[in-house]
C-alpha cells in the first residue's frame, strides 16, 4: 500500500515515578499509538490507569463490546487515523471477545497490536478467575508475534517488537499483561548487562521498488496487448494518478477489489467497478475479454472471476512477496510499494499508442450496465427497492465523505450503485466478510476525521448483532466531533437476505424462516430514545428528502428503510445451475415466492438484456 507510517520518535511524557503501564503508554505513543480502542475490566486496570495519567496525550475510546474495539483498531489503519491500531481489553471474556475484531486486520493486512490483560503472575496456574491460556489462545491470530510481559525490563523490546512487525508484515501482534506487573515500578533504561535488550523505536524502510531487470520483462508482457484488463485492490490505495496514467498508456479497463474502490474514481468510464460474486458484469466482461492482465495490489481470491488460464499473460505488483502468483499464473512477479513501481513500469513502458477499440467496447459496456442499475433501482417493489436507496445516496454524497459499509445485501448494492471519487474514504470487512464491521468502522473513520461526514450502511441482521448498542457509543461521543453528521442506513427486509439468496442459488432450498428472518425492529425510535435522529422510509416518494435532511442534520440519524426482502441479487455471470437452483427453491414452497416471482422476472430481464457488441 502506498502510504507513509513513519511513526514518530519521541516517547509520550512519563510521570515522576512511571509504572509499567505507563512505560508501555509512553512507548506505544513514540510508535504512534495515541488512540486505544476498548473496554475496562479489572484486567488492566493498571493501564487504564496510566492512560488517565496521560494529560490526554492517549485517547481511551471506550465501546460496548470487545469485538468492536478489534474492528475499529483495523478500521483507524484503513481510514488514515494512524500508523497502527491498538485495542486494549481485559482478561478472559474480554481478551475472547476481541477475536474476531482481530481476524479482519489479519485478513485484510492491518498493522494492529493487541493488549489483552492477564491473570496475576502470583495466581497463573491455580485455576483463578478468568483465567485463559491467552498464548495458546492468540498463537494465530497473533502469529507473527506474540509475547507475554512477565518483568518490568521487558517493556521496551517487547513493545519495539511488537509494533515494528505489525508493521512491516501488516498484521496483528498481540502483548500478554499479567495485572501485577502492569503496576510494578517501570524500568525505563535496561542496563547494559547480559540478558537485557536495548532496542530502538525507530521505523522500518519497506521495500519500493523492484529491480531494474524485473520491470523491463514486465513491460514487454504488457506491451502490445490489445485487451488490457487491469484489477487493482487496497494496495494501489495512494497511488491513484499512477494507476490512472497506467491504465490510460495501456488501453486499460479497470475493475476493483472492494478494499480498493477508492484507488480509482468511479465515474470515469473505463473503470468497470467491483469484480467477483458482488461484481458488475462489465468487470467480467472485462476478465473475460482480455490478453493482458495487470494485478496492482489485489489477490481477490474467486478464481472464477480471473481470465481462463491461458488467455492473458499477466503481470502482478504487491508489496508482500508471498501474496504473489496465488490466484492466476502470472509470468512476472513485482514485490514493491504500487505507487514507484507502477511509476517505473511507466517509464520503462515509455511513450506509444494505446489501443482504442477495445476501451471504447469497455465503456460502452460500463455505461449499458450503469443505465440498467438505474432502471433496476427505479423498478417498483414492496414496499421500497433497497437499489433505490444507494442510487439517490449516489447522487447526494458529499465529496468528502466517509463511507462504512457492512457485509450482506448491503456490501452488493453498495459496489453497484455508489460511484466512489476522489476525496472520499470507504471501507468494509473486506476478507473475513464479517457481520457487524460497519459501526465499528463508522466509530473509528469519525474518530479519525471528526470534521468529516459518515454514512454508515448497514443490513437488519448486522444491525441487531451490534448496531444497535454502539449506537450507544455514538450517542456517548458525537458532541464532541466538529462535524456531527453521521448516518445509518439500516435495510430492514426482516430477513438475512444474503443468506437466503445463497441458499436458493447454492443449494436448492427454500429460505429456512427459523433461521433467516428477523425481528421488525424499530431501528429509528431507538435512535430516538438515545437522543438522536431517526427517519422511517416506507415508501419511494420519502427517499430524496430523507437523504437531504439526514446529510444536513445537527447530529446523527438513523434511516430505518423498510425494503424488499425479494430484491434479486444477480451475480454478473448467473449460471444455467444457479437459476435451476433457484427455481428449484421457489417450487418447493419458498416463503416468499411470490416476491421472488414479482422481482426476479423484470430484473433478470433487465440485467441481461443484449446489448451491441464491437468487433474485436
Amino acid at each position: 500500500m502506498s502510504t507513509d507510517h513513519t511513526a514518530p520518535h519521541q516517547a509520550g511524557a512519563l510521570p515522576r515515578h512511571p509504572t509499567v503501564a505507563d512505560h508501555i503508554v509512553s512507548r506505544l505513543f513514540s510508535w504512534g499509538v495515541h488512540r486505544y480502542f476498548g473496554y475496562p475490566g479489572d484486567g488492566i486496570n493498571g493501564m487504564t490507569s496510566a492512560l488517565q495519567r496521560t494529560n490526554e496525550r492517549a485517547q481511551f475510546i471506550q465501546v460496548r463490546h470487545e469485538e468492536t474495539a478489534g474492528f475499529a483498531a483495523s478500521a483507524h489503519v484503513k481510514y488514515g487515523g494512524g500508523p497502527l491500531g491498538c485495542a486494549l481489553v481485559t482478561s478472559g471474556p474480554g481478551a475472547i471477545h476481541l477475536l474476531n475484531g482481530l481476524y479482519d486486520a489479519k485478513l485484510d493486512h492491518q498493522p494492529v497490536v493487541a493488549l489483552v490483560g492477564h491473570t496475576a503472575t502470583t495466581a497463573e496456574g491455580g485455576g483463578y478467575y478468568q483465567e485463559v491460556d491467552l498464548l495458546a489462545l492468540y498463537k494465530d491470530v497473533a502469529a507473527a508475534f506474540l509475547a507475554q510481559l512477565d518483568h518490568p525490563a521487558q517493556v521496551r523490546h517487547l513493545v519495539d517488537r511488537a509494533c515494528r512487525t505489525a508493521l512491516a508484515r501488516r498484521t496483528v501482534t498481540a502483548l500478554v499483561l499479567p495485572l501485577d506487573i502492569q503496576d510494578e515500578p517501570a524500568v525505563v533504561d535496561p542496563p547494559h548487562a547480559h540478558g537485557y535488550y536495548q532496542t530502538s523505536n525507530a521505523p522500518s524502510s519497506t521495500p519500493t521498488v523492484p529491480p531494474e531487470a524485473d520491470v523491463r520483462r514486465a513491460a514487454e508482457v504488457l506491451r502490445g496487448g490489445q485487451r488490457v484488463a487491469m484489477l487493482v485492490g487496497q494496495g494501489a490505495l495512494g497511488a491513484r494518478d499512477e494507476v490512472r496514467e497506467i491504465a490510460d498508456r495501456l488501453g486499460a479497463g479497470v475493475a476493483t477489489a472492494l478494499l480498493g474502490f477508492t484507488a480509482v474514481d468511479h465515474r470515469e468510464p473505463w473503470v468497470t467497478g467491483a469484480i467477483g460474486l458482488l461484481g458488475t458484469r462489465p468487470s467480467w466482461q472485462l476478465m473475460t475479454g482480455c490478453d493482458r492482465l495487470l494485478i496492482v495490489g489485489s489477490n481477490m481470491p474467486y478464481s472464477e472471476f480471473y481470465p481462463p488460464p491461458g488467455q492473458a499473460r499477466a503481470v502482478q505488483i504487491d508489496l508482500d512477496g508471498t501474496q504473489l502468483g496465488l490466484r492466476y499464473p502470472t509470468e512476472v512477479n513485482l514485490t514493491g510499494d504500487a505507487r514507484p513501481t507502477v511509476r517505473a513500469l511507466l517509464d520503462e513502458l515509455g511513450p506509444g499508442p494505446a489501443p482504442t477499440a477495445w476501451r471504447a467496447e469497455i465503456a460502452e459496456a460500463t455505461s449499458a450496465w450503469r443505465r440498467v442499475q438505474r432502471d433496476l433501482a427505479e423498478q417498483a417493489a414492496d414496499p421500497v427497492n433497497p437499489q433505490l436507496l444507494f442510487h439517490t445516496l449516489n447522487e447526494r454524497l458529499p465529496d468528502d465523505v466517509l463511507l462504512a459499509v457492512d457485509c450482506g445485501t448491503t456490501t452488493a448494492w453498495y459496489a453497484r450503485h455508489i460511484q466512489v471519487r476522489p476525496g472520499m474514504l470507504a471501507s468494509l470487512s473486506g476478507t473475513l466478510l464479517s457481520m457487524g464491521g460497519a459501526m465499528p468502522y463508522a466509530l473509528s473513520a469519525k474518530f479519525a476525521h471528526p470534521d468529516r461526514p459518515l454514512v454508515a450502511l448497514i443490513g437488519d441482521g448486522a444491525m441487531q448483532m451490534n448496531g444497535v448498542n454502539e449506537l450507544i457509543t455514538v450517542a456517548k461521543y458525537w458532541r464532541s466531533w466538529a462535524d456531527p453528521r453521521f448516518v445509518v442506513l439500516v435495510l430492514n427486509n426482516r430477513d438475512l437476505a444474503f443468506v437466503s439468496w445463497e441458499q436458493r442459488s447454492t443449494e436448492g432450498t427454500p429460505m429456512f424462516p427459523d433461521s433467516q428472518q428477523l425481528p421488525d425492529i424499530a431501528y429509528h425510535q431507538w435512535a430516538e430514545v438515545l437522543g438522536l435522529r431517526g427517519e422511517l422510509v416506507d415508501s419511494p416518494e420519502q427517499l430524496p428528502s430523507v437523504w437531504d435532511r439526514a446529510l444536513s442534520a445537527d447530529r446523527p440519524v438513523v434511516i430505518n428503510a423498510l425494503v424488499d426482502p425479494a430484491e434479486l441479487m444477480l451475480p454478473p455471470h448467473f449460471t444455467a445451475e444457479q437459476a435451476r437452483k433457484t427455481a428449484a427453491a421457489v417450487l418447493r414452497g419458498d416463503t416468499d415466492w411470490a416476491g421472488i416471482v414479482r422481482r426476479g422476472l423484470p430484473a433478470t430481464l433487465a440485467s441481461y438484456r443484449p446489448r451491441r457488441r464491437r468487433d474485436r
